[in-house]
C-alpha cells in the first residue's frame, strides 16, 4: 500500500474544510432567506464535515488530550446551528410553510459540488488518517445523496404547495446533525481516556 505524504494528507484536509466551512455560511444564509427548514438543517452537515476535517488536520501533530479538547469544541459547535435549526422546525409545525423553491434547489446544487469535489478529494487519502478520515470521505459520499434528497424536495413542494415535505425531510436531517455531533465528542472521549491511559492514569 503507497503511503501519502503528511504534507499532502493535510492540504487534502485543510482544502476540504476550508470548502465546507465557507459553504455552510453560503447554504445557512440561503436557507433563512428561503425559508427552508430541511436547507437550514444541511447548512449543519456543512460544519460537521469542516469539525471532522478539522480534527484529522490537528489529529496529525496534537498530542491526545489537545485533540479530545478540539473534539469536545468542534461537537459543540456543530450542535448550536443544529438546535437553531430545530427550534425554527418546532416553530413551524403549526402551520408549515413552503420554502422557496428556486433558491433551495440553486443551493443544493451547489451542495452537490461541494460534497462531490470534498468525496474526490478524500479517496486519495481516506486510508491514510485513520478512522476520522474515512468517516470524513464516507460523509461527503453520503452528503451528495442527502443534497439530491433536498432537490427532490424542492420539487415535491413545487407540485404540492406545501410546507410538509420540507419540515419532514428538515427534521430527519436535524437528527443526523445530532447524531454526528454526538459520534464526534465520543471520538474525543476516547481521545481523553486514551490519553489518560497513557499518562498512567487509572481508568475505571
Amino acid at each position: 500500500m503507497t503511503t501519502v505524504p503528511v504534507g499532502r494528507l493535510r492540504r487534502v484536509v485543510a482544502v476540504v474544510a476550508a470548502i465546507n466551512f465557507a459553504y455552510f455560511f453560503v447554504e445557512f444564509f440561503v436557507a433563512l432567506e428561503a425559508g427552508s427548514v430541511s436547507l437550514l438543517a444541511d447548512s449543519v452537515d456543512f460544519l460537521e464535515d469542516t469539525a471532522v476535517n478539522v480534527l484529522i488536520l490537528v489529529a496529525l501533530g496534537w498530542p491526545l488530550a489537545r485533540r479530545a479538547v478540539m473534539g469536545k469544541v468542534m461537537a459543540v459547535i456543530i450542535v448550536g446551528p443544529a438546535v437553531f435549526a430545530a427550534w425554527e422546525a418546532v416553530q413551524r409545525f403549526g402551520a408549515p410553510q413552503a420554502p422557496d423553491v428556486v433558491p433551495l434547489v440553486v443551493a443544493s446544487a451547489g451542495a452537490i459540488v461541494v460534497n462531490g469535489t470534498s468525496a474526490w478529494l478524500l479517496s486519495g487519502v481516506r486510508q491514510h488518517g485513520g478512522s476520522l478520515s474515512r468517516a470524513a470521505f464516507l460523509s461527503a459520499r453520503n452528503d451528495v445523496l442527502v443534497n439530491v434528497a433536498v432537490i427532490a424536495m424542492g420539487v415535491l413542494t413545487a407540485v404540492t404547495g406545501s410546507g410538509w415535505p420540507d419540515l419532514i425531510l428538515g427534521c430527519v436531517i436535524i437528527g443526523l446533525a445530532g447524531r454526528a455531533a454526538w459520534e464526534v465528542w465520543e471520538v474525543s472521549e476516547d481521545e481523553r481516556l486514551a490519553a489518560r491511559a497513557l499518562d498512567g492514569e487509572q481508568i475505571d
